[in-house]
């Protein structure tokens, strides 16, 4: 008999995951009717275009960099807000909403690498940036794939999840802001660095669980995980 799909339970736990849950939990009530889960989950839409629309802005004026964050913030309060308000008004869109939330979270992320890309000249560092987004999709991918395979939704490991991520955006751009784009010279390579370094990290471990999963339930010519 086929799993239950769990999409909609998370595994893993980030630092920041019980504030955020009582946060969440305190705010759904408030939500006004009008508003459904799935309104919340399609705003993405605009965050997505006013992250890439202020990134471009703010190669003349670094102050739409405020407007920038202001983006990943809403982001992260309807992505938030989403699933467990459909949950709370017993929508049922538990399948829909996995598809369509994380694809749109998908596409927010690629705008955030879109948005920093216009902040450099062209050369080597642009195409880090397309480096960076070539990880960045794949590093989601992880949890995707995992997920298939297991029937469990992790998106947060050794502590840092989505919302952390969120908070390390914002602190990027106030950091641009104030220093300027320079630090792009340093700062992208070392970024790229880190993120290829976690999808490697991603990568391994949950090759190593499934290929145990596989072995345990005595798949045939599974061999041991080295």
């Amino acid at each position: 008999m086929n799993e239950p799909f769990a999409g909609d339970k998370k595994t893993g736990q980030s630092i920041l995951g019980p504030l955020e849950r009582r946060f969440i939990d305190w705010g759904i009530p408030k939500v006004p009717k009008p508003i459904l889960s799935q309104h919340l989950t399609m705003v993405t839409l605009a965050w997505s275009a006013g992250t890439i629309l202020f990134g471009w802005l703010a190669t003349d004026n670094r102050a739409w960099l405020h407007a920038m964050s202001a983006m990943v913030v809403g982001q992260w309060l309807t992505d938030s807000f989403d699933g467990s308000l459909g949950k709370y008004r017993k929508q049922g869109l538990v399948k829909w909403g996995f598809f369509m939330d994380h694809l749109l979270d998908l596409l927010f992320a690629g705008s955030i690498v879109i948005g920093y890309s216009f902040l450099v000249e062209s050369g080597w560092l642009e195409f880090l940036f397309l480096i960076l987004l070539l990880v960045t999709t794949a590093t989601m991918a992880v949890s995707f794939l995992s997920f298939a395979a297991t029937n469990q939704f992790q998106i947060a490991y050794y502590g840092i999840g989505p919302t952390e991520i969120r908070i390390g955006y914002v602190a990027l751009n106030t950091l641009v802001f104030f220093a300027g784009t320079e630090i792009f010279s340093w700062g992208v390579p070392l970024i790229v660095a880190l993120n290829v370094a976690a999808l490697a990290m991603l990568t391994i471990q949950t090759s190593r669980n499934l290929w145990r999963t596989d072995y345990e339930a005595n798949v045939d010519d599974a061999p041991r995980p080295t």
